[in-house]
């Protein structure tokens, strides 16, 4: 039986970038992971966009730690040598009906903090992106890429260094608390050998599984609103002749439950669109080619060269969002679960976007409730 200070379940980029702030700070730790490498998941399946903290209402935890986040990811990237760029973004109004929500964005992007903002006119659009059709735009400087697996890589090599064990293959299938320690269960993926964990603090981390691993603790998670919707986006790559046209990051106006079919560069100079929202029942990672007319037509309302032959598919991947289909907004939650009897049992739910910009905001929060 291992016994640690802290166990920390899910080695995605959330879990890891904990993993490195307890563990720095002089936490025996120990990490959890049922896949066969870290970041496989949502980590691994996104946009790699910085956010600058635009589009999440004032002193929600989402803002406050999307502001915070940036300045710490920036400042670990140059420190560390970890791929970034940062390129910049429009916000697209394409439309004359959409400059009102765009003045209501750019409201809410200030209250925010994010900083560098301007508002473009159509003729001040044409010169920073000759190509881009649009009404007005959003220019946020500070919005940039990063590589999301090299950010994984470096949390772990972080963690790993000052000590933090990781165990792959291993899945949590039970959690006790008793007299202030939590024994944790755990049954190897291949073998389903049993093997058991004390430990006084518990980070649930665990990503699209965050829910059940709540449940597995005795939080009524249906009864506290805790219970994740998988919501699936697409993402096509876009040609080269498309990504020679443009030199920042393209997004229209957000819809419900996501940002809307964005124009994106990962560090390598490849363009991608997406990701689309669609809820889904169980994991899945298939894409639809058939969605390519309407990635086309999504992107053609700003940038309206584009031609379905410019679009091919490329990957998906899964959102745990606490907002159901047809839901208001709902925030991140981390929370320390001492009210509902679990002390030092520390939940992070909801953890989509823009939970890669605020991992590191994100650790120094856990690490102040622990």
């Amino acid at each position: 039986m291992s016994d640690v200070d802290t166990v920390i379940i899910g080695a995605g980029v959330i879990g890891l970038a904990c993993a490195a702030a307890m563990a720095t700070r002089g936490d025996t730790v120990l990490i959890l992971e049922q896949n066969s490498s870290p970041g496989q998941e949502t980590s691994s399946r996104n946009s790699g966009v910085i956010h600058a903290g635009l589009y999440y209402p004032k002193n929600s935890l989402k803002a406050r730690m999307c502001v915070r986040g940036r300045e710490l990811l920036y400042e670990r990237a140059a420190r560390r040598g970890i791929p970034h760029k940062k390129l910049g973004k429009l916000v697209i109004a394409a439309e004359p009906d959409e400059l009102p929500k765009l003045e209501a964005l750019t409201k809410v992007a200030q209250d925010n903090g994010a900083p560098g903002l301007v508002l473009l006119d159509r003729a001040e659009v044409n010169k920073r992106e000759p190509h881009v059709r649009a009404e007005a735009a959003l220019w946020s400087p500070e919005t940039g890429i990063v590589d999301a697996h090299a950010l994984v890589a470096d949390y772990r090599a972080e963690a790993v260094s000052h000590g933090a064990e990781l165990c792959l293959r291993t899945r949590v299938v039970a959690i006790e608390h008793s007299a202030g320690r939590y024994r944790i269960v755990t049954e190897q993926t291949a073998s389903a050998e049993q093997a058991d964990v004390l430990a006084t603090n518990v980070i649930n981390a665990a990503g699209l599984h965050a829910s059940e691993i709540a449940a597995l603790a005795g939080l009524p998670v249906e009864q506290l609103g805790y219970v994740q919707h998988l919501c699936k986006g697409d993402y096509f790559q876009v040609s080269a002749r498309i990504g020679r046209m443009l030199s920042h990051l393209i997004y229209p106006m957000p819809v419900h439950a996501g940002l809307g079919v964005h124009l994106t560069f990962d560090t390598g100079g490849q363009l991608r669109a997406g990701p689309d929202t669609e809820y889904v029942s169980a994991p899945t990672y298939l894409i639809d080619a058939a969605k390519r007319s309407a990635f086309a037509a999504a992107v053609s309302r700003y940038l309206p060269m584009v031609t379905e032959d410019d679009f091919e598919p490329d990957y998906a991947g899964l959102r745990p969002k606490l907002q159901g289909p047809g839901q208001p907004f709902r925030d991140f939650v981390i929370e320390e679960a001492s009210s509902h009897g679990l002390p030092h049992f520390v939940n992070l739910l909801g953890i989509e976007s823009p939970g890669l910009t605020a991992s590191e905001a994100i650790a120094e929060q856990v690490c102040s409730l622990l």
